[in-house]
């Protein structure tokens, strides 16, 4: 089972006031990236507009990250990347150009009205599409250092959720063979997700 988003690894937190970090960056820009990529496009901004809510949030968690893990109370790494992301948003959807007049006119205030009302459901999508980037991220790293087979057993009945026996037959292995590597390979991915065990509140 994934970790829910507040499980990211207090180490790989406490790394990204190390700003020459490339690993630690990389790797949060990996799994967070996408996700308010997604967030974004959900809250009806375009894509150019979402690609900047990526860069300009994670241009604040670059200048502001030391002074946020120095707090006494400050709450889960979720929360706080939300509501950057949801400042981002509405300062964007806000946003006037030369001509004086706000951007989207009647649509662009019920973009705002939408992201007012949405933190519960924003917060709760944001733990689905978590998870969902978390496997990709971990089922990447494990496809590459695994068997193809032993992938393909897997990803036959657990993701396109083909009976053991049918895909004994399309891999040409016993079913005990997919038995095993099934189990295989749910262990790997466990064991890389599981760096994420770690409550990040400390």
């Amino acid at each position: 089972m994934l970790p829910s988003p507040s499980d990211t690894r207090a180490s790989l937190i406490v790394r990204l006031c190390d700003q020459e970090d490339r690993d630690a960056w990389d790797e949060v820009m990996a799994i967070y990236g996408p996700l308010v990529f997604r967030m974004a496009l959900r809250q009806g901004l375009q894509r150019a507009d979402a690609e900047d809510v990526v860069q300009q949030v994670f241009t604040a968690i670059f200048q502001s990250v030391e002074k946020w893990l120095e707090q006494s109370e400050r709450g889960r790494f979720r929360n706080w990347l939300i509501g950057i992301g949801r400042n981002v948003a509405l300062n964007m959807l806000n946003r006037k150009p030369k001509g004086g007049i706000g951007v989207g006119g009647t649509e662009g205030h019920e973009k705002l009205d939408r992201l007012n009302a949405a933190e519960d459901e924003l917060a709760s999508e944001f733990d689905i599409e978590y998870q969902r980037e978390v496997y990709r991220w971990a089922a990447q790293r494990v496809q590459a250092d695994i068997d193809p087979k032993t992938w393909e057993a897997f990803r036959l009945t657990h993701v396109d959720v083909v009976s053991i026996s049918e895909a004994a037959k399309l891999l040409g292995i016993g079913v005990g063979q997919v038995y095993v590597a099934r189990s295989r390979v749910m262990k790997r991915l466990q064991n890389v997700v599981s760096q994420y065990n770690v409550v990040a509140d400390g």
